[in-house]
């Protein structure tokens, strides 16, 4: 069956087919609980279906830590995040095992259970290690934006992702169940809806949200009707005001930092201040705003009643990242007080969107999950007023000296050819043409790249492939971030609080190091899940398997994560 086909929306189940899903589910159900003896009766096909929630909502704050869940709980909403945090089970210490914590990586790891290894995303993007071409994870050539410019690096389609979502396993057994992913980013919507979903991303260009020929040749009405309304535009001239008087705000670092250099922020915001009318830097702009993520959950409301989610006895997964967050924290970080107010704006939304999905889908038939991609770590002259040890690094510097040390040694120049993702990538056609052992380049590389001030460690192809230092410094999360192919022939890991200089950020995330790696898992569902605090550590691979097996469906192939406990 072509993939269009499996797309389109399928029509209701035939009766016999339906029984026949009820039958095999049942049958699923009896054999994940064990042999049935005297007097246990396995449990009928009805009471199967049944116990499945009608619709999955899995949540993304984009680059949101942990930290700031806890530190500004006084101040949420009565039914925003305090719905998972007072009524739900949420997991104080969950982090992602892996090394390279960005936002693709992230988006991948959530629904297939799988590191970075398993799963081929091992960034946002990466070279080519032969070519040097440039790879953007959701980039296909072979598909474009439907109504729209696409670009050679645009994200169109999950073809680099080499393993399955919890989305795909359900659809397998489940063929009418549906899987939709929303985000203001390609890569937040592609990655979570798999191989067999479909997603819709904000285009930053019109301010509307578009899928691509990947899933579709057109769009659906309700995603048609929901940008004639022009979404973006209402958000002209809006001021972004803060939530809560200034005291309220007195943990968080005040506005307009010094730092902040050519990206001053401050409070009221104006949306498109300087433009006479909405075009593509106003709807870019929205990007870091709270607007951008009540713009997604309004097209997530119209996709539920477009698509008719959590609407019959299949299960439906509606997969929604909320971008903003993460473009406020790399423009003015964590610890300021737009991003303090930003995920206070995120509250509120969540508390309405809540209340919504109450009454559409009906508050005992999903179960909501929310978790985020990465954490963030605080901006270097930050962690340099705690007193702490804290710096930038430029890339095209660190190489430069790299490769120095390498002339030195081998005579030859630029036998670093590139960095990619978070590895040195030698350059294959010098080592050949020169005779010179991968390996033992690899470990001078490792020498010099130790040498630098914000390199923490450093480990060889050699090494990874092996996992022959398991157990030293950071290794085992470097090698759930490596993959053979994709990456490159020294893994590197940067001090913590040190970072490399980038032209788009005043601070990032990606590092091994607690600030990114521990984010919220944080679930909801009354009929599925009890109210609880669980302090033991999980992972965000544990997340998929969880699922699963509230769906009724065996996790994906490559999981690599553990059920939690949830009642």
């Amino acid at each position: 069956m072509s993939h269009d086909r499996m797309n389109r929306r399928p029509g209701r189940m035939l009766p016999a087919l339906r029984l026949a899903a009820a039958l095999a589910l049942a049958g699923l159900a009896a054999s994940c609980a064990g042999p049935t003896g005297p007097g246990t009766a396995a449990p009928s096909a009805a009471a199967a279906a049944a116990a499945r929630p009608k619709l999955v909502v899995f949540l993304v704050v984009d680059g949101l830590p942990m930290r700031q869940v806890t530190a500004y709980r006084e101040q949420l909403q009565p039914d925003g995040f305090a719905r998972f945090l007072e009524r739900g089970t949420w997991f104080a210490e969950a982090h992602y095992g892996y090394a390279f914590t960005v936002t693709a990586a992230g988006h991948a790891t959530m629904l297939t259970g799988a590191y970075p290894h398993a799963t081929g995303i091992i960034g946002n993007d990466w070279r080519d290690v032969a070519s040097g071409e440039m790879q953007y994870c959701t980039g296909d050539e072979r598909h474009t934006y439907l109504g729209h410019k696409t670009g050679k690096l645009d994200g169109t389609s999950p073809a680099n992702l080499r393993v399955e979502t919890v989305g795909d396993v359900l659809r397998r057994a489940t063929p009418a169940s549906k899987v939709i992913g929303i985000s203001g980013k390609d890569r937040g919507a592609i990655l979570p809806a798999g191989k067999t979903g479909t997603a819709y991303m904000y285009m930053s260009e019109t301010g509307s949200f578009a899928s691509s020929t990947y899933y579709m040749k057109e769009h659906p009405a309700w995603v048609s009707a929901f940008n004639a309304g022009k979404p973006a535009d209402r958000y002209f001239k809006a001021e972004w005001k803060p939530a809560l008087p200034d005291a309220a705000y007195a943990q968080s670092l005040g506005d307009n930092q010094p730092w902040f250099g050519t990206r001053p922020g401050k409070l009221p915001m104006t949306m498109g201040a300087s433009a006479e009318k909405p075009g593509q830097p106003f709807y870019s702009g929205l990007l870091r705003s709270p607007f951008v993520d009540e713009m997604s959950l309004a097209f997530a409301r119209a996709a539920i009643a477009g698509e008719q989610l959590g609407a019959d006895e299949a299960p439906d997964i509606l997969a929604v990242s909320l971008s903003g967050h993460d473009y406020v924290n790399h423009y003015w970080s964590a610890e300021s007080r737009l991003s303090h107010d930003h995920f206070l704006h995120l509250d509120r939304l969540l508390q309405a969107f809540f209340r919504d999905l109450d009454a559409t889908v009906g508050k005992d038939n999903y179960v909501a999950v929310l978790t985020a991609d990465h954490g963030f770590m605080p901006a270097p002259e930050v962690s340099r007023l705690r007193g702490q040890d804290a710096g930038r690094m430029v890339s095209s510097e660190t190489l430069g000296r790299v490769n120095a040390e390498l002339e030195k040694r081998f005579g030859v120049a630029k036998l670093g050819r590139f960095f990619s993702a978070s590895a040195l990538v030698l350059d294959r056609a010098l080592l050949a043409q020169h005779r010179l052992d991968a390996n033992t380049v690899a470990e001078a590389a490792r020498t010099a790249l130790l040498a630098e001030p914000g390199i923490a460690v450093a480990y060889t192809r050699a090494e990874l492939e092996a996992g022959s230092r398991a157990g030293a410094p950071l290794f085992d999360a470097m090698v759930k971030s490596w993959h053979k192919e994709r990456s490159g022939d020294v893994q590197l890991a940067p001090k913590a609080n040190w970072m490399f200089v980038s032209s788009t950020a005043n601070t990032t995330h990606g590092s091994p190091y607690v600030y990114d790696t521990h984010v919220p898992i944080l679930v909801y569902g009354p009929r599925w899940v009890k109210a609880a605090r669980v302090d033991r550590r999980v992972e965000v691979a544990d997340i998929a398997p969880t699922l699963a097996r509230l769906l009724g469906v065996a996790a994906p192939a490559a999981s690599e994560g553990k059920p939690l406990p949830l009642n």
